[in-house]
């Protein structure tokens, strides 16, 4: 049977599962009475877990927020997901400043972990590979993090201060819409009611936020990773280059997605035509540099015109030179 510890331990994995939980359910899932199911409930809050009564025909007992997190009872699979999901956090750069919060979580775990659940962990951990080493990623301050997307959320303006790339320090308001991860780093994308225009931010740079009185109108298309990436594709760069590529948009995205190229019919469908099917399509790019685009190109393998700037033109033919020099070499 049962000790009276592990029937407490239980109740409190029941209550974890979420919803309110009749005295007589639980008495039927623990084996016991409805008294001994309410002396179980004074040990929880004894405990300082926030277990609270609900009143009525539907009451009993569910978990309320609490000052701290109380006991979480897990199983294998459970625990075994949550560590898989704060190592592959730490790889894709889904981390705060407080970087040592994801490895004193694991250790925590670990340390509770039944020893052939630990060597499945290790054993998986110890077979696991990645196919790219990733960037040490930019780690922004959980609690500018937090007041961020609660000002999203909440459409409450912010008032910032931010270090551009530049060194230069500024006080700012934003409306916030969204928090993207992208490539290793956090931004938040809003507009900026000063200026009349959409603003991206990355977080690390945030050095302080604090939400102002009011509150704004959620903008119409408030997709935050399109605006993102669509800002990333528009940015002021050196060059502003423009093409025309005889493919689909799928082809195309394969090898300049929408984080650096702008896309529009060329030569739109036709009613009868497949609007899958390949044509030319205008591509936009704005780059700080040009080296990178003729092998873009080439890889893609599908009829190109460059409309400029010349500069792309002519470091496209030496790349082809340099290739057909290379192949006829023996």
């Amino acid at each position: 049977m049962p000790r009276p510890t592990a029937r407490v331990l239980t109740l409190l994995e029941l209550l974890q599962s979420g919803g309110t939980r009749t005295a007589a359910e639980l008495a039927d899932r623990l084996g016991v009475e409805e008294r001994t199911v309410r002396r179980y409930v004074d040990r929880l809050i004894d405990l300082d877990v926030p277990v609270e009564s609900v009143r009525g025909r539907y009451g009993g007992y569910r978990l309320a927020p609490g000052h701290r997190l109380p006991p979480l009872m897990l199983g294998d699979d459970e625990a075994l997901a949550v560590l898989l999901g704060l190592a592959a956090g730490r790889r894709a750069g889904l981390t705060t400043a407080q970087r040592t919060a994801g490895e004193t979580a694991s250790a925590k775990i670990r340390r509770v972990l039944p020893k052939h659940t630990a060597r499945r962990l290790d054993a998986l951990q110890e077979a696991l590979a990645f196919t790219e080493r990733p960037d040490e990623p930019d780690r922004p301050d959980a609690g500018i993090l937090l007041t961020v997307a609660d000002a999203a959320r909440h459409r409450r303006p912010l008032l910032v201060h931010y270090t551009d790339r530049d060194g230069r320090h500024s006080e700012r308001t934003l409306h916030a819409h969204g928090i993207v991860s992208h490539s290793g780093r956090w931004y938040a994308t809003g507009h900026d009611p000063r200026i009349g225009e959409d603003r991206t931010l990355r977080l690390d740079r945030i050095t302080a936020a604090r939400t102002l009185p009011g509150s704004f109108e959620a903008p119409a298309d408030p997709d935050p990773a399109q605006r993102l990436l669509s800002g990333f594709a528009t940015a002021e760069y050196r060059h502003e280059v423009t093409l025309r590529i005889h493919a689909t948009a799928e082809q195309i995205r394969a090898h300049l997605p929408a984080a650096v190229a702008t896309l529009t019919d060329h030569e739109p469908a036709t009613a009868a035509q497949d609007p899958a099917a390949e044509r030319w399509q205008r591509v936009d790019i704005r780059a700080q540099r040009l080296d990178w685009l003729p092998p873009a190109l080439a890889s893609l393998d599908r009829p190109f015109v460059i409309e400029r700037p010349d500069e792309l033109r002519d470091l496209v033919i030496a790349f082809a030179d340099r290739l057909a020099s290379h192949a006829r070499r023996t």
